[in-house]
């Protein structure tokens, strides 16, 4: 048996591909550097190499007059995106992207709670499939259906109108901020779409997390003399709250970025992701357009770094 481990060892084994086999087994860090170079320098060159491509281009500018962008080192493209415009730009973009991450979690956490504590067997199953069936169906055929189902003539209006609440959204949509023509092309129409489409991203984290908290802590609660209240607040919540912050990161992120969902359904003022389409594909200013990317990679990277300390990355 050790002539035949020490025959199957040796580097006189014939061919190539057997000397090369026995070099990696005895040099397994040799294999995992060979193996893991390709996707490091793919990621290294296409990703980490275009975020810093776009985080130079962000420190040109664009010359007023020719439109041709100025190759020297300059903060004047900041300043320009701190602008009284721009600001609002982000402002409006920020305060939905938490509007929506706050919903978010309210509406998921209870079904989450459910799923995790009540569904078992085909139930479970059916929960799973609910929440991922959305998933699998275009991006862009939702929005547009929810376009349909919110505009002035779809099912939402019609369905008010047979309550005889129509006039609860008429008030609704003559408010300021919020309203418009119709849900349509109003904030409250955008918002809607938001947490219908990003929900499932906030349900299964918090699912995930629920399932880990113990039965007996929360009998314990109860046996201590805590009210449900109490155990919400003392036990059950703090336990969660990683899986909350977590989804909190796909709602949040995906809401900052997103552009094709403010196109469709909204008003016609900008979100960053229409800003920068803006800049880039009509007015050619892609310092601009490259300042306005690099704002959610900072707010996301604050607010990922907070996870982290939250331990948020153990419920994804």
């Amino acid at each position: 048996m050790t002539a035949v481990a020490e025959n199957l060892a040796s580097p006189d084994r014939r061919g190539a591909t057997g000397r090369l086999s026995d070099f990696f087994w005895k040099h397994p860090h040799v294999l995992l550097v060979v193996l893991l170079a390709p996707p490091l320098l793919w990621l290294g060159v296409v990703y980490v190499g275009s975020l810093f491509a776009l985080l130079l281009q962000s420190f040109f500018s664009i010359d007023d007059f020719s439109g041709l962008i100025n190759y020297e080192f300059t903060f004047a493209t900041y300043r320009q995106l701190l602008s009284e415009t721009n600001l609002d730009i982000i402002l409006r973009t920020v305060s939905m992207a938490a509007i929506v991450t706050l919903a978010s979690a309210l509406i998921a956490f209870p079904i989450a709670y459910y799923a995790a504590r009540y569904a078992q067997g085909k139930w479970k199953v059916l929960f799973y499939l609910g929440v991922m069936l959305p998933l699998w169906s275009s991006y862009l055929v939702k929005i547009y259906a929810w376009k349909l189902i919110l505009a002035k003539e779809g099912i939402v209006t019609w369905f008010l109108a047979k309550l005889h609440l129509l006039w609860v959204l008429d008030a609704w949509l003559s408010l300021p901020i919020v309203g418009g023509n119709s849900l349509s092309v109003s904030y409250t129409g955008t918002f809607i779409v938001f947490v219908y489409v990003w929900m499932p991203f906030m349900i299964l984290p918090i699912q995930a997390a629920l399932e880990r908290v113990p039965t007996n802590l929360i009998e314990a609660s109860s046996d201590l003399g805590g009210t449900p209240a109490q155990t919400f607040r003392h036990v059950l919540f703090p336990l969660a709250l990683p899986g909350i912050v977590a989804g909190s990161i796909f709602t949040f992120s995906l809401t900052l970025g997103d552009y094709i969902i403010p196109q469709i359904i909204g008003s016609s003022r900008l979100f960053i992701g229409q800003a920068v389409y803006a800049q880039q594909g009509t007015a050619g200013n892609i310092p601009l357009a490259a300042a306005f990317t690099v704002v959610p990679i900072v707010i996301m990277g604050a607010y990922l770094f907070m996870a982290k300390r939250m331990g948020a990355f153990d419920a994804l």
